[in-house]
Parts: structure tokens; sequence; C-alpha cells
């Protein structure tokens, strides 16, 4: 009985053994395991769709009345004066530019002959501080439209479209302000169109902007802002 008790003890002190060798190298194993790296979450602009109307001839286009309309971008596209009674768009004298995510209502769209353009001109009408004016939104020749309304103008407003931007850079935004870490969508819907130096492709670039006569330089790091000069353009 004595020796059958031995045995018993030596077999279970060997189990224990074997027990904490192996708790160990799980332990160890775990340890060496290389650490999977979670890819970022997506930046939540690339979510965001803007609805467009695809215009496609006079009667389609003056959908464009039924909303107010957006600047996509801005400093980029000129606007004449329009004179109404006698259906008349002055393309000799230019009256201004569009500015940046400018809020407008459009009162009519129209077709214009434009000496200075082939075909002729799709004319979007607004009023401004009391005066009537169009700016083009397309083309027609030959009863053959080309519009690029879509691509100039949003339908919805931007600040619900972008809402999830913090309320500080809706601020700069809308005081025609860059700041530091704001993006270059962020950046154009406050200054308007850029040009960048280079090709312009990558995360990290400088972009000039006109900025209505107060040229920046800005400088981009990883698609944020991280220096902005004076003065360069």
């Amino acid at each position: 009985m004595k020796k059958k008790i031995q045995i018993a003890l030596g077999v279970g002190l060997i189990l224990v053994g074997v027990r904490t060798a192996y708790i160990f190298y799980e332990r160890r194993s775990a340890g060496n395991e290389p650490t999977v790296k979670q890819a970022p979450p997506l930046d939540p602009d690339y979510y965001v769709v803007p609805r467009k109307l695809r215009p496609y001839d006079l009667k389609s286009a003056r959908q464009l009345m039924q909303q107010p309309v957006w600047v996509k971008v801005g400093y980029a596209y000129a606007y004449y004066p329009y004179d109404a009674a006698d259906h008349h768009v002055n393309f000799a004298h230019e009256a201004g530019v569009l500015l940046p995510i400018e809020q407008l209502n459009i009162r009519d769209v129209i077709i214009a002959a434009a000496s200075r353009a082939p075909g002729r001109q799709v004319m979007a009408v607004f009023e401004k501080e009391g005066k009537t004016c169009a700016f083009s939104i397309g083309t027609v020749s030959d009863g053959e439209y080309q519009f690029y309304s879509d691509d100039m103008l949003y339908i919805q407003d931007p600040h619900q479209l972008y809402r999830h931007w913090p309320a500080d850079v809706w601020q700069a935004i809308d005081q025609r302000q860059v700041k530091d870490g704001m993006n270059e969508l962020q950046v154009g819907f406050a200054i308007g169109l850029g040009v960048a130096k280079g090709s312009g492709a990558s995360a990290d670039k400088t972009i000039d902007y006109a900025n209505s006569g107060r040229p920046l330089s800005i400088t981009y790091r990883n698609g944020k802002v991280t220096e902005v000069q004076t003065g360069r353009n």
C-alpha cells in the first residue's frame, strides 16, 4: 500500500509539472505573436454623396429654381449683368465672381448668345445686392446640351452635408479663414480655388490660393493644414 501511494504521488507531481510547463509555453507563445494593427477609420467625408440634378435640356435645368443652391468652387466662376426686360446678358462687363459656398436663389435659366464663345450659353439668373445677374451653367449647340452645373453647385446645404465637421471649423469657413488642422475641402470652402505646386496628388503638398486678391500659400501634411503663409502668389 505504501509503495502504491508513493507511485500515485509521483505520477501526480509529474502531471502538475507538465501542466505548469504547458501554461508557461502558452504564455510565451502568446507574447511572441505579432500584433495585428487595425486600419484607421475612413474619413467621414468619404461617405458624403451630394445629390445631382443631371439636367439634359432647358426644362430640366430649371429644377435649379426649386431650392437654394450653393457654390462648390469659390472665385472660379464669373457672373455678368442681366437685363430681364431685354433678356440680354452683358458679357462685355464682368460683374464679379461667385464666392465659396455662396448661397444663391436661381430665378430663371435662359439661353444667351456670347460672341466670344461657340454656340450659346445656358445661364442661371439670380439676384445679388439688388441687381440681376447671370452665370453660365452649360452650353447648347445644334440642339445638343452640355451642362456642368452639377460640378459647380450643391443643391443641398453644405452645412448639413458636412455637419460632422466641428463647430470651430465651420466658424472659420464662414469667416473666410484658414486654421491648422483643416483639410483641403474645408480650406476650399473657406477661400476658394487653389493651384497645387507640382502634381498635387500627395497628402503632403503646398497649394497657392488667390483668395480674391489676398494670396495664401498653404502647406498640407497628411492631408491637414500645417502652415499658412501670406503674399506668396
